[in-house]
């Protein structure tokens, strides 16, 4: 259990944070959390700000973990219920296309925000002996409180790359390369990284504000693979601590959701970009039209986030 008792309580957690803000209460205030689970965004803000580094996000999911394996299990199931019937046993599955050595791995989200991108991907990555995977990564159920169920998926992903014989995932996501980290035996890199060492994708000739999602906002590891195909300056707009769809919580905190695309547009002075799909697509939903994605630039392809259709290509993959 993430210990709290080294709180020194100078609420910058909740300076920080609209929801502990809203609520009036700090990382510390145990009970409450408690209650509130499922209302926090997961985005770690209040981890990244802690001075004595009370790790917020892990906390939060401890008390899910604690909730999903008690008899509320069934009331979550309930409120998340379409959420999991596509995620725990992930819907729209392929790896007819896996290759041995390297796949794509794209994840859920871009390709169903970017379809044309992720095509074009496809093909490149298939010059190059590389095959495509569609698959959950299993984020969305883990964050949710149900550990078995992400330790099965977790297991059934690790049995498939070695039955395949894969040792590198490429992915779009970087939710999927977070939350695998070392778990599945294999290298798990950026597209962008991929890019640079095929010698593939064009260079942006201007400075670039970038949102950075909340997986990346501590290292920074994706905008440094980025750093390779920009040729102006980068900069940062952090006016949002979350897109709103962290940590599902936008079930229970619809209006602190919207008010995260009013604070990045407040904080924006011209176009932002960003390099995670969910982003991407939830601010443009939200009406935040000069948001776009980096990826389809560099491969020079003309693409907004498609929200009207997202689920549907979703449901393509499947049959790609």
């Amino acid at each position: 259990m993430v210990t709290i008792d080294k709180c020194i309580h100078c609420h910058k957690c909740r300076d920080n944070c609209d929801f502990l803000s809203k609520y009036g209460i700090d990382i510390c205030d145990l009970e409450r959390l408690r209650e509130l689970a499922y209302h926090c965004f997961l985005c770690g803000r209040c981890t990244y700000v802690c001075p004595v580094g009370i790790d917020g996000r892990e906390l939060i999911l401890e008390l899910r973990r604690e909730r999903a394996g008690s008899d509320e299990h069934h009331d979550i199931e309930t409120t998340y219920k379409g959420l999991i019937a596509e995620k725990r046993n992930y819907r729209f599955r392929n790896w007819k296309h896996a290759s041995s050595g390297s796949v794509f791995f794209p994840g859920c989200n871009f390709p169903s925000m970017y379809p044309k991108t992720n095509n074009a991907m496809m093909k490149l990555f298939k010059e190059h002996g590389i095959g495509t995977v569609f698959e959950c990564c299993g984020k969305p159920i883990s964050e949710l409180g149900f550990s078995d169920d992400e330790d099965r998926i977790i297991t059934d992903i690790r049995r498939r790359l070695e039955e395949a014989g894969i040792n590198e995932i490429v992915t779009a996501c970087p939710n999927c390369r977070d939350f695998f980290g070392d778990r599945l035996g294999v290298k798990v890199r950026s597209v962008y990284d991929k890019l640079n060492e095929l010698g593939r994708g064009s260079m942006v000739a201007r400075d670039i504000v970038f949102y950075i999602p909340c997986p990346d906002r501590k290292k920074l590891t994706w905008i440094n693979e980025i750093r390779t195909f920009v040729g102006g300056r980068i900069s940062i707009n952090d006016s949002a601590q979350c897109c709103g769809l962290g940590g599902s919580a936008i079930v229970c905190e619809s209006e602190i959701a919207d008010g995260f695309a009013s604070k990045l547009e407040a904080g924006s002075k011209g176009p932002v970009f960003t390099y995670c799909a969910s982003c991407a697509g939830r601010f443009r939903r939200c009406g935040i039209e000069y948001i776009d994605h980096i990826l389809p630039v560099i491969m020079g392809i003309d693409e907004q986030p498609d929200i009207r259709k997202s689920f549907i290509n979703r449901v393509l993959t499947k049959i790609r």
